[in-house]
């Protein structure tokens, strides 16, 4: 009988209610909680690829804002370096315009890249390698890892230096302390600067199908492929208003029918919410452009970011409705309250004092004090 009653209590009505109460309170919050993960999983994931960060990076501890661009052209309408000068004159013609001291401190970052394939050999190996042929301050976005060696820069007074990855190093040489060594590129000798790991994260690794390969000076390509042209340009420019940046880019560069990308807002809660609204859209490429494999690493990310993102305002809706909801019932209630109890005890109170009030006017105005 003692079971049987406890089994009854236990199962009455009164827990059944107490039950659910929990669940109304616990299920939203568990929603919630779901959301802030999702959330937090997006912001790590705009972090993991260093080439996006060069506009973070530039502007320090300053206090101008600066935005990073990416320019990507289709395949039959790439540009030149003089276009690339030309492009760099304009932009700082725009920033005088906007009234920007640039004598204040560097106000633009570029680099530019195309790629190809190069036989290279040496005495102890040869194969086809990928090229990656770039320009102006290309390491500055693409901070890749050194193993050995040093970067090429643009201000280098021969270009004939070139950087080999980790694959390629052990082809040719069989190691990766190279620096100074000589190789053959289509016949013609170049040497080694130095050696670079390729990007670690899942991205990265998805988007790299190349092979082995190494990075050149645009310049040194040139000479081995005359009809070489960019593809890719990026840069970094002073903000002095939002969106500034993209607005010269689309304004002067040459895009044609390319795509113009603004990296620094690339992660912002609009721009990914629209990545899953053109889902099946985006995944169709009509442009005729052939995406760098960092970019194609950057929207591999975009859809994981974007996916995270509407799954976490989809989580966020049901404790929406509940709290307001909740806000409802407390104000109706409230109102009834105030209605039913407050307002006529208010009112007793205000005529109570009233009375009193005039009460003591009439025993002052007659002589009769309280004894």
């Amino acid at each position: 009988m003692k079971n049987a009653t406890q089994k009854t209590e236990q199962g009455g009505p009164g827990n059944i209610r107490q039950r659910l109460l929990r669940v109304k309170v616990l299920l939203p919050l568990a929603f919630v909680l779901a959301a802030l993960l999702l959330f937090v999983i997006v912001r790590q994931m705009s972090g993991l690829l260093a080439w996006q960060q060069e506009a973070e990076r530039w502007q320090g501890d300053g206090e101008m804002e600066f935005s990073q661009i990416s320019c990507y052209l289709p395949v039959d309408q790439k540009v030149g370096i003089n276009q690339i000068y030309t492009f760099r004159n304009n932009a700082m013609k725009k920033l005088e315009d906007a009234s920007v001291d640039l004598n204040e401190q560097v106000m633009m970052l570029d680099a530019w890249s195309t790629v190809g394939k190069a036989n290279a050999a040496t005495a102890l190996g040869k194969g086809e390698a990928s090229v990656i042929a770039v320009g102006g301050s290309f390491f500055d976005f693409h901070p890749l890892r050194l193993l050995s060696g040093d970067y090429i820069r643009e201000s280098d007074l021969m270009h004939d230096r070139v950087l080999l990855d980790e694959d390629l190093a052990w082809l040719l040489f069989g190691g990766t302390d190279l620096q100074g060594m000589q190789l053959q590129l289509n016949g013609v000798t170049f040497v080694v600067a130095g050696v670079i790991q390729r990007e670690q994260d899942f991205a990265s690794k998805l988007a790299y199908t190349a092979g082995m390969g190494l990075y050149m000076s645009y310049d040194a390509w040139l000479s081995l492929n005359s009809d070489a042209a960019i593809d890719c340009y990026e840069f970094v420019l002073a903000e002095p208003v939002k969106g500034f940046a993209l607005g010269v880019a689309r304004e002067k560069f040459p895009i044609g029918t390319g795509e113009i990308l603004c990296n620094t807002t690339r992660y912002s809660y609009g721009n990914l919410m629209d990545v899953m609204l053109q889902y099946g859209k985006r995944s169709m490429q009509t442009q005729g452009i052939v995406y760098p494999y960092w970019e194609n690493a950057a929207r591999c990310i975009d859809s994981w970011a974007g996916l995270c993102t509407f799954l976490a305002t989809l989580l966020l809706i049901y404790p929406l409705i509940v709290l307001v909801i909740t806000v409802i019932r407390l104000f109706r209630y409230g109102r009834e309250k105030l209605e039913d109890d407050w307002i006529p005890a208010a009112r007793d109170t205000a005529e109570e004092a009233i009375r009193v009030r005039q009460r003591r006017r009439w025993e002052k105005k007659h002589g009769v004090h309280e004894k």
